[in-house]
């Protein structure tokens, strides 16, 4: 009867420690520890090792403790692998679900913008900062001949494969996977009826690009886009000079100039579309959907000229004919020099 009453009390004490500890474990690894006023993000990347992942999830996920994170590291470090990217630490998680989601790579996308920018440096530059990818890598990849072969593009053209729009994606994407991502974006967006529409127009993609980025330079309203298309592509079935001052500042890397002169019209330039007649050899800029657009469905109109409106509103003032075109001139040019415009 003794022996059994000493069984009886270690079992009971077994099982009192098994339910304490089953409890313990149970609030360190499955009650909720991190309380963020909102979800908040983690970037772990190449650098990082388990030490400095643990730092950045105490910095940033507002833990009550991380014992029950501590101890699932200590057990899984053997095994532990890293895998760089962004992660969520939302309200209540507790530190099973973090700790899981950074062990198995179960990462959150980002929103990467790709924008309307002028030059292929400024895009790797903005793309650099939204993802792990350097900019330099970006970069070294949009200047290599061998890859643009590959890819369809020269370094002039290589900015029509880029659609400016938001697309979500995962911060440690490899440059191979962002250039496949954007070729992916391309296509999608020059479906049938585009590639349709634009030869009916007898262009090529690229030639349709080039031209809607000169237009964006051209005007920020949307509006009289189409009608700015349609007077380049009056002059086009012309053959006759584009004459666009925004090919001239890119041809001089001065996108501040807003009064072009004598001299700046004389640079030796395949861009200097007031001494070579055609297109420019690419765009001038990453061209808009919009943009693009607009030259898809241009105006019909019989303008050959236009001058930018003297009321600096951004809009233009239109001509079919040199004599009027030469009215509006004077006009621009007298309310630049009212307000002291030389350059």
């Amino acid at each position: 009867m003794k022996k059994k009453k000493i069984i009886f009390r270690i079992l009971t004490g077994i099982i009192l420690l098994s339910i304490i500890s089953g409890g313990i474990a149970y609030y360190y690894l499955f009650y909720p520890q991190f309380h963020p006023p909102k979800t908040v993000y983690i970037y772990v990347d190449r650098d990082d090792t388990a030490d400095s992942i643990y730092n950045k999830v105490k910095k940033i996920g507002y833990a009550g403790n991380l014992i029950g994170f501590k101890w699932l590291s200590r057990y899984k470090k053997p095994a532990f692998e890293i895998h760089t990217g962004r992660y969520a630490i939302r309200p209540k998680d507790n530190a099973y679900h973090v700790f899981s989601r950074l062990y198995r790579g179960y990462q959150e996308p980002v929103n990467l913008t790709i924008g309307s920018v002028r030059t292929l440096d400024r895009l790797a530059g903005s793309v650099g900062k939204q993802l792990m990818i350097d900019s330099a890598e970006i970069a070294r990849q949009m200047f290599d001949p061998t890859f643009l072969i590959q890819i369809g593009y020269t370094n002039a053209t290589l900015p029509c494969l880029f659609i400016p729009d938001t697309y979500q994606v995962y911060w440690n994407m490899s440059v191979e996977e962002f250039f496949k991502r954007m070729q992916k974006e391309h296509e999608r967006f020059w479906n049938d009826k585009r590639l349709a529409q634009a030869s009916a127009l007898g262009m090529a993609p690229i030639e349709i690009c080039t031209l809607a980025s000169i237009v964006e330079e051209e005007t920020n309203n949307n509006e009289e886009k189409p009608m700015v298309a349609g007077l380049y592509m009056n002059r086009l079935h012309m053959n006759m000079p584009l004459q666009a001052d925004p090919t001239v500042k890119f041809a001089l890397q001065d996108f501040a100039l807003r009064r072009i002169s004598n001299e700046n019209l004389q640079i030796d330039s395949p861009y200097n579309t007031y001494i070579n007649t055609g297109l420019p050899p690419g765009p001038i800029r990453i061209a808009t959907k919009k943009g693009i657009e607009s030259v898809l469905n241009y105006t019909k109109h019989d303008y050959i000229y236009m001058c930018a409106k003297e009321d600096f509103s951004g809009t233009h003032n239109f001509a079919s004919n040199y004599a009027d075109h030469m009215i509006n001139a004077r006009k621009y040019w007298k309310a630049l020099n009212e307000r002291k415009i030389f350059k």
